[in-house]
């Protein structure tokens, strides 16, 4: 039996995938909670447009990804936080900080795409990572400077 999955379902397979099961993991389980629907003819079409519309969007995306990756290069933010003498920062940088000197720069970057290699706790120099799209990475280095 042929399912379309609507969502991903770990161990089978990934969303909009078709994928062969047995008739009873299909009938009993996959169907009724929603998790696939049966690949027939029409549904396959339905699937196969679908996946077009989606790939021009992904399109679009990567696209707008890119060039906001081209505009971030060579570009260096400065965060200001309370320090101690040693440099030790009363607290750690977060992402959302770092969204709000983007934002003050021009740029719109969502704090749920930004990570750091390292973890800032004193003043310095580091780099944060946006990950733009699942293809588009940018490393932008900062420097955390006590107020």
């Amino acid at each position: 039996m042929d399912i379309i999955l609507k969502q991903d379902v770990k161990n089978l397979g990934e969303k909009d995938e078709v994928v062969k099961v047995k008739a009873g993991y299909g009938r009993n389980f996959l169907i009724p909670k929603g998790f696939g629907i049966l690949a027939t003819e029409s549904a396959r079409k339905v699937l196969a447009e679908n996946l077009k519309q989606a790939q021009f969007k992904q399109d679009k995306i990567r696209k707008d990804a890119d060039d906001l990756a081209a505009r971030l290069e060579g570009i260096k933010l400065t965060i200001g936080a309370k320090a101690g003498e040693s440099g030790k920062i009363f607290g750690a940088i977060n992402t959302i900080q770092v969204a709000d000197a983007l934002k003050k720069q021009g740029f719109e970057v969502d704090r749920r795409r930004i990570t750091f290699n390292e973890e800032p706790k004193f003043t310095g120099e580091y780099t944060a990572i946006l990950n733009l799209h699942k293809e588009v990475k940018v490393q932008v280095p900062f420097e955390v400077v006590a107020e």
